[in-house]
């Protein structure tokens, strides 16, 4: 601890036991920690509380110490604080404790020459935050959890019974030794602070957990740390291994060499050692994190090169098929033809690669521009790399699994009701009818319109109205979820405004119980078991031997709506794709993750 940071220590301890006025019971400091807090729970605005400030420094006697702006409370308060670090961002490069060019001539030209800088980077260091951790008893003694009170029956139930926790231990035995070795997951979206709807400001907040902690403690509010904050008004995209540059220095000290930190459960100094175990992303950040090419024909990050894609004309997408690849080789629909797209698939699953050799080769340099293939998959080499352990970890860049829920939820919930708006139903029909698939539902024109033929997915208004009724007249316990009653409109039999903890609910409960008794047989199976897919993987425990049985039946799921809706001769495998085939890559990744991680 520094001079500065023993004085300031010192100054906090004599107000500590300064009385708020003589005779008084209560201490300076006290009163003034109360008063922030009333301050921060109601949303009190600075100026209100330098009034109250002023109203109670005249009603308390004319010798009290209390004091009188919301500036001095603050200042009174600053040693309690972390340190939250500014700093300046450039197209180029981050500029850590830059001077005015009248202090120091040893200053970029990017900095003065263009004026103020292009964006503003707030790193809050992570190393304070675990001493202040580990300095409470109590937490100190939750960051023990997964070595002294996990139960290890072979189980899943927290991130450390996954593989990829073990041979982390048993590559790095020093690391291992440490029994408290801090494990982080790294988190960062795109989110809109202003309510905004219509704006395209995007910030961006890199989140870290701590996967010591108990399950249910892991991603409490409480235990997330906010370690960095890029400033909008745009995403920064690609360049995001710029902004983590900071945090990654962090890391590397904290594995290398550690930091000294005391641990007030075990009344000892020690050297904690930390490490980022892996990243939890959307799809569409998962290129900015990982440097894989999550667009276009080649988007699969487990095919690769592989990835069985086509552009449909019409809809101006591009649709993910060939979903036999990853069914048992004897499997019955790999050799059916007209059920499907007309040919035998006879394809195998791409086998696992090491993703290190593929960008080994690029040279990056930190926020400069580099020119590689338009065509290539691999656009960067990920600042993850850098780490010493970043190319020995199975699993690095995992996919929110809650996003994907949201994203099929909808879009089955488009294809029941018929919300045209949402769906591109007549470009689909016309795909499928160029394609040479499925031609008796191919769209007809008529004098009222463009007539589309029913398919065996097609629900009649009564078939609908049963459908919203039932959700309409669902109810759950309090804080189950929200109102679903809410999102239902009987009027036009559309459901709107679900956020995705009630999309989760809706998937993994409600719509197979909403979809009894509508819709064939054989079509509410086939939903039933992709509603069943997404409530195993959200167990709470999760038996091992199980995830082999589900990563078959997902794979059947996903060929069966194609084998179904020909079967009938009513749908096909591109209009599925409003459902499922757009999220299929995602999907496919996700379980052959689950092998090495609890989801």
């Amino acid at each position: 601890m520094g001079d500065v940071e023993q004085e300031k220590l010192q100054r906090l301890f004599e107000e500590a036991e300064t009385p708020l006025y003589s005779g008084s019971k209560f201490m300076k400091l006290d009163v003034v920690c109360r008063l922030i807090n009333l301050k921060s729970k109601n949303g009190w605005t600075n100026k209100s509380f330098t009034s109250l400030l002023e109203v109670l420094h005249d009603i308390l006697p004319e010798d009290n110490v209390l004091p009188i702006s919301t500036y001095q409370a603050k200042k009174l308060m600053c040693p309690m604080g972390l340190e939250v670090e500014r700093i300046h961002a450039c197209p180029n490069n981050l500029h850590r404790g830059i001077k005015r060019k009248k202090d120091s001539d040893e200053v970029d030209d990017d900095v003065t020459k263009n004026g103020p800088p292009a964006k503003m980077l707030w790193y809050l260091p992570i190393i304070p935050r675990l001493k202040r951790l580990f300095s409470n008893e109590k937490e100190a003694k939750l960051l023990c959890w997964h070595s002294e009170e996990r139960v290890i029956d072979g189980k899943l139930r927290h991130v450390a019974d996954s593989p990829q926790w073990r041979n982390i231990d048993k590559k790095y035995p020093e690391f291992e030794k440490e029994m408290i070795n801090i494990r982080f997951g790294l988190s960062s979206n795109g989110i809109n602070p202003f309510g905004n709807i219509s704006s395209r400001h995007s910030t961006w907040p890199i989140l870290l957990c701590i996967y010591n902690l108990p399950p249910w403690l892991c991603m409490k509010r409480k235990y997330i740390m906010m370690s960095l904050l890029i400033q909008g008004p745009r995403q920064p995209g690609n360049d995001i291994d710029v902004y983590l540059s900071p945090l990654i220095d962090d890391l590397k000290t904290l594995w290398s060499s550690g930091v000294d930190v005391y641990d007030a459960y075990k009344k000892q100094h020690f050297q904690l050692p930390a490490m980022i175990f892996c990243t939890i992303s959307d799809f569409p950040a998962y290129v900015n994190l990982s440097g894989y090419k999550t667009k276009g024909k080649k988007a699969c990050p487990v095919c690769e090169d592989q990835t069985s894609s086509i552009w449909l004309t019409n809809s101006k997408k591009t649709v993910y098929m060939g979903h036999r690849r990853f069914l048992p080789k004897g499997h019955r629909f790999r050799k059916k033809t007209i059920e499907f797209d007309g040919s035998i698939d006879i394809r195998m699953m791409r086998k696992r690669f090491d993703a290190f050799s593929r960008v080994a080769s690029i040279n990056v340099v930190l926020g400069k521009r580099f020119r590689v293939d338009k065509n290539a998959i691999w656009k960067k080499k990920s600042i993850f790399f850098e780490l010493p352990y970043g190319r020995h970890l199975d699993v690095r860049h995992c996919l929110d699994v809650m996003h994907i829920e949201k994203n099929v939820c909808e879009s089955l919930i488009c294809l029941l009701l018929e919300m045209k708006h949402k769906t591109k139903e007549v470009n689909v029909r016309k795909d499928m009818a160029e394609m040479g698939i499925r031609e008796d539902l191919a769209p007809e024109q008529s004098a009222n319109g463009v007539y589309l033929p029913p398919a065996c997915y097609t629900t009649s208004k009564e078939e609908k109205i049963k459908f919203c009724q039932c959700l309409h007249d669902i109810k759950v316990p309090s804080t189950y979820s929200a109102n679903i009653k809410r999102f239902v409109s009987m009027k036009d039999c559309k459901l709107f405004g679900m956020k995705s903890h009630d999309c989760h609910v809706l998937m993994t409960h409600m719509i197979p119980i909403a979809i009894r008794g509508i819709l064939q047989d054989d079509v509410r199976h086939s939903i039933t078991k992709l509603c069943l897919f997404f409530n195993n993987i959200h167990s709470k425990v999760i038996y091992v031997e199980d995830l082999d049985q589900w990563e078959k039946d997902v794979y059947v799921t996903l060929c069966e709506q194609d084998y179904l809706w020909k079967k009938k001769s009513f749908a096909s495998p591109v209009k599925l794709e409003d459902m499922v085939s757009e999220i299929v890559p995602r999907l496919i990744k996700m379980v052959n993750d689950s092998r090495k991680r609890t989801l």
